[in-house]
Parts: C-alpha cells; structure tokens; sequence
C-alpha cells in the first residue's frame, strides 16, 4: 500500500424528513439538511470513503447562511492534498488545516478520509462496535410535545426494551412533565430503569433550583443543561449545590480553553458530540479531560443521517463506555440511509449481513 494518498473531495446534500414534528426548547424541526462528503482516488474507482458534515440549526458554529458556498470552497481547497497512510497522523493533519470554525466539516473530512484508508467499507477506527458486532446500549429518546404524544413514546421505548429514557422538557408545562416522569417511576424503580431529561437550556437561573429539586424526588439520573450556555458562574453555582448530577451539552460548543472551563463549573458530567465540538480529536481531548476530573461523560448523535451515526458509534464503542450513550436518532427520518445499523432491545449494533444504500 502507497505511503500517502492524493484525494479528491465532492459533497451530496439530502434533506432529511422527519417522521414527526421533532421538540426541542428551540422550537420544532421537521426537515434535516445534511451534507454526505465523498473522498475518493481516481486512480481507485471503486474506493470511496464516506463522511457527514451535518451543522444543526442555531447551535452549530457552522450553522450559516451560505454553508453550501463554505463546504464547496473548503473542499476545493483540499483537493489534490497528500494523506499520509496513518490514522492518527489523517486526524493531526485535518486539525491543522480545517477551522475550528467549521466543526461539522472537520468530522465529515475525519470520517471520509479514515473510511478511504479503511478500505472504504464504512469503518472508520478499530472498534468493538464495527469488528465484533459489539452492541452499545443506548437511551430511548422521548421528544417534547403534547401529553399524549409524549405518553406514546414512553410506551414505545418501554416496548422496545429500554432501560434507559432521556425526556426533553421545557416546551410544555412543567407539572405535565413531572407527571410522564412520574409515571415512569412508578412502575420502574431506578435500578430498573434509568431517567435522563434535557432542558437545552430552558430554565431560566431563577427557577432552575427549584425545578431540579423537584426532578431530583424522581431519582433523575441527570439533567443536560438546565440553564442557557454562556452563564458559567451560573452554571457552577447549580452544579455546586445541586441535588441531582448536571451535564453540560450545548455549554462545550466552540470552547477552545476546555480545561478552564471544567475547571471553572466542575459539572457532573459532559455531553459529547463530535459534529458540535470539532471532531474525533477534540472529542478525545474532552473526555481526556473530564476523566482527569472524575466527570462522567457520554457521547450522542445530533441528529445526522446513518453515515454521521455510524462514525459517532464507532468513536464511542473505541472509547469502550460504561453506560448508554445517545445513538438513537436513526429511525427518526422516513429518508434516512439505508444501512446495517439496528436498534433493538436498548442498543444500537452493526448488522455486517446487512448493506449500505449508495448515497445520492
């Protein structure tokens, strides 16, 4: 094999439809542009790596109104770059050259350079997930809406076998929240069934006291963000005196002093998605991080096709974690990539019997 690679770049948009009105504190989507990056060697026809560069809305530093013109440039610029044949060496060289600016585009060039050395087979690293048909257990998500919608799921996730559920709230009122949790522990005590919910930052620092304690009569597991980003004295009085564990989600997005930030609000736990945060090295570097602190962590999708999943499982499964993580959002688009991807009995795992669909 060639010491280093010369590769061409070319990019595939597809808007994803969801199969519901999807809930969040930010408002409803109902559609999910994503950008599928090809990597590929004229010379090798047949090799062809795959990445995601999937911004998301009102969060992504590269969430912006010309993203396609951007993503089209930087790949311009790119093409005809020498990739040495060395995995770690691929994630130095693309950390230098790409933007902390565009995070999503970083981890859409990881992912389809590693998946070209790889073979272009949809590996991205070594990983029990991908090479041992390893399951990874993952939550069930309820998203926000009325009662009965939210109700529904619940059962749903029950059904499937979850003994993990993350609820999003802070769209409807909060008793009626209380109430579906409720619900859930009373026929589940914590060690059969663990609880996360996700404010997105909803609460606002005045009720945010108040309303942990209540969720924390529950035996909530923990609660991602209950008061906006960016108020870090704030941030660090509620995970000081808290009464159940805080993790920091949307708080990491385009920090580059990671340490002085956990440092600074000392949470219980971090939020990790590599589309947000820059990547796999940046991804590495915060949970190098958080474990030096003894704060937990675990890592979630942000709502990117299979292709943007399928990296995201296979970084985590290498990091061997030891609760769920968030990698359920496959099933949420009625046009999503076809792929050996299956959720099922609480985990996500790699059917290799199964195919990729050919992305167009």
């Amino acid at each position: 094999m060639p010491s280093t690679f010369l590769l061409r770049f070319e990019w595939i948009k597809r808007t994803l439809n969801f199969r519901f009105d999807a809930g969040t504190s930010r408002g409803v989507l109902k559609t999910r542009p994503v950008y599928w990056i090809k990597a590929f060697d004229p010379q090798q026809p047949k090799r062809v790596g795959w990445g995601e560069a999937a911004p998301l809305v009102k969060l992504s530093l590269d969430d912006i109104p010309d993203f396609e013109l951007l993503l089209e440039k930087e790949l311009s610029r790119l093409q005809g770059i020498n990739f040495e044949n060395d995995a770690e060496l691929v994630l130095l060289h693309l950390k230098k050259i790409v933007s902390p600016k565009l995070p999503s585009v970083r981890f859409g060039l990881e992912t389809a350079v590693l998946d070209f050395l790889n073979g272009g087979k949809k590996r991205i690293l070594p990983n029990p997930f991908f090479d041992e048909n390893q399951p990874i257990p993952i939550n069930g998500l309820i998203w926000m809406g009325d009662p009965e919608f939210m109700a529904s799921q619940i059962e749903e996730k029950i059904d499937q076998g979850f003994d993990c559920i993350k609820m999003k709230i802070g769209a409807i009122d909060f008793e009626q929240e209380l109430a579906l949790l409720e619900y859930i522990r009373s026929r589940f005590s914590k060690e059969e069934m663990t609880l996360r919910v996700d404010a997105n930052g909803a609460f606002s620092v005045a009720e945010a006291k108040i309303k942990l304690a209540e969720l924390a009569k529950l035996d909530i597991h923990s609660i991602e963000q209950p008061i906006p980003a960016g108020k870090i004295k704030e941030m660090a009085e509620l995970c000081k005196g808290t009464p159940l564990p805080i993790a920091l989600d949307e708080e990491l997005i385009g920090v580059i002093e990671k340490a002085e930030l956990l440092d600074s609000i000392a949470p219980q736990h971090i939020i990790l998605k590599p589309t947000l945060l820059g990547g796999i090295l940046e991804t590495r570097e915060w949970i190098r991080l958080a474990e030096e602190r003894n704060i937990g962590w675990w890592m979630t999708s942000a709502l990117e096709s299979n292709i943007g999943l399928n990296a995201i499982a296979q970084l985590a499964s290498s990091l061997i974690p030891t609760i769920p993580q968030g990698l359920g959002t496959g099933k949420l688009f009625h046009n999503n990539l076809e792929s050996p991807l299956v959720i099922e009995s609480g985990t996500i795992s790699y059917h290799s019997d199964l195919d990729w669909e050919n992305p167009s």
